[in-house]
């Protein structure tokens, strides 16, 4: 692939990514068709086929792709959902393929085309890293891991990082031994895309900047995830299952999510540090302690790949970048600037979301200024990519404050408004298959939450307020179970 066209003639721009995460990648693609050299900086070794790169330690959870995800993926890379269905990656029907229990019952189920591709992250990053390799400008330095950002003698701008190479192996050429030293790679623009834990705040303040304040709302949510292997002989009518947890009554759920390859991954999690089992048995009985047993029945008979994973490192953190005076020629994005609770599956969207903005403002930074001139995109971009941010944000932090235990702040006045009316929504959805599509492009961020407020469901909501009437949950057991082979109960392990 050649050098992208809208590279100006004579340019000899650089960009580095520190972070070969989604959100890294991305950013990647868009920074490739305006710099002549990209540079992904990655501590880890990058696998050549779709493994867990060491450095991921939540890879092994479910990682759902939400719907205005797949769209922005689908822009950057055209023909990636073909080629993730060629790789095995489910076609998943929200509302069809993919039955719900929400907090009023089991909510509707109706072909909608509101459609992803259900796959591992594993599967997904390895493809976008193989488009990306295709682009003669980008580069990737593997087991390379940045110490420090690089300024000019007034600090006022970043123009480049500090880098060390890491060599794991036993025998050593001279080579490998030279890599091992500390390099300084210059760039016009760098980006931290280095998640959670970022190293931004110390790298900043160490050039003499504050760091930025943080707002952390965690509502100590744990999970558990196991894969298991579908027998030939599988049968059901779902493709894949949600069981909410339900405040003042339940504090757990659970997720059964199918990949390729003829595996799922099956992710059961608490709040309020109700946390899910590593071991064999406590993992079953949270299954069946859940408002369903179907996903009980599922785990108590499947053939299970993988060992049991747990992770709990899931608060919501804001780091108030577009607050803060930083360095030109420097921004931040994807979870080292927000990062929400994963029960919610906004994360790998929210990275999308971010290098649509990112690409967003270096097109008018270049309609404003020279093609070498980078002053005050640091600026632009980090205000709007907190406006981008904000809705799946509220979204997050609104479902978190719902339990007691929750710390890092009090629900608001609209908080707790948009609490009462969703609970009211939800109960609608069970019986209105308009007002629940509506609610999944919500979840799925290609409505904003206004959309609920939409006549037809606020009508419904204000009979529903009025007349004071309160739908009973229906039987959890009427979804009908899947029906496992005998020689699946037979290969318990």
């Amino acid at each position: 692939m050649s050098v992208p066209h809208q590279l100006a003639v004579g340019s000899n721009r650089q960009a580095i990514v520190i972070g070969g995460s989604m959100a890294g990648l991305l950013a990647a693609r868009v920074l490739a068709e305006r710099f002549n050299q990209v540079t992904i900086i990655e501590r880890d070794r990058i696998p050549d086929k779709p493994e867990t790169r060491r450095g991921v330690l939540q890879a092994h959870q479910a990682h759902v792709l939400l719907l205005r995800g797949q769209q922005i993926l689908e822009q950057l890379f055209p023909g990636l959902g073909t080629e993730l269905a060629a790789a095995g990656a489910t076609a998943l029907d929200w509302t069809l393929d993919c039955p719900m229990l929400d907090f009023g019952g089991w909510a509707p189920r109706f072909p909608s085309g509101l459609v992803t591709r259900a796959c591992s992250r594993n599967l997904l990053e390895w493809m976008i890293r193989r488009r990306l390799a295709a682009y003669s400008n980008v580069r990737f330095l593997e087991e390379c891991q940045a110490t420090e950002l690089l300024s000019d003698t007034s600090k006022t701008k970043v123009t480049g990082v500090q880098v060390r190479f890491h060599n794991h192996g036993q025998n050593t050429s001279a080579a490998d031994v030279e890599t091992q030293n500390s390099a300084s790679l210059p760039a016009d623009l760098v980006v931290d895309a280095t998640g959670r834990n970022s190293k931004t705040p110390e790298w900043i303040k160490a050039l003499g900047y504050t760091p930025p304040q943080e707002t952390v709302i965690n509502s100590f949510l744990g999970y558990a995830s196991r894969w298991y292997q579908r027998p030939a002989d599988f049968q059901s009518d779902w493709k894949s299952i949600v069981v909410w947890s339900k405040p003042g009554e339940n504090s757990r759920g659970g997720l059964l999510y199918p990949c390729e390859g003829d595996a799922f991954v099956i992710t059961l999690a608490g709040l309020g540090r109700d946390y899910p089992p590593s071991d064999e048995a406590g993992y079953l009985e949270f299954a069946r302690s859940l408002r369903s047993p179907i996903l009980y029945e599922v785990v108590k008979q499947a053939q299970p790949i993988s060992p049991i994973y747990c992770h709990r490192g899931t608060e919501n953190r804001l780091r108030h970048y577009e607050q803060s005076r930083l360095p030109e020629n420097f921004v931040v994005l994807g979870d080292a600037v927000c990062s929400f609770n994963p029960i919610y599956g906004q994360g790998m969207t929210a990275a999308a979301m971010a290098a649509l903005t990112l690409e967003e403002c270096l097109k008018e930074q270049f309609q404003r200024h020279s093609q070498d001139d980078l002053t005050g995109l640091t600026r632009r971009f980090q205000k709007q990519l907190a406006k981008v941010n904000h809705i799946p944000w509220l979204m997050a932090t609104g479902e978190d404050f719902r339990w007691p235990t929750t710390e890092g702040g009090q629900p608001d006045l609209r908080t707790r408004f948009m609490q009462r009316y969703l609970d009211r929504v939800r109960l609608i959805t069970i019986e209105s298959p308009v007002a629940f599509k509506v609610f999944i492009e919500v979840l799925h961020l290609l409505k904003p939450p206004t959309a609920l407020f939409q006549p037809s469901i606020l009508m419904q909501v204000l009979r529903q307020v009025i007349t004071r009437r309160h739908q009973d949950q229906p039987n959890a057991n009427e979804l009908s179970l899947p029906k496992l082979p005998s020689s699946a109960v037979d290969s318990l392990t």
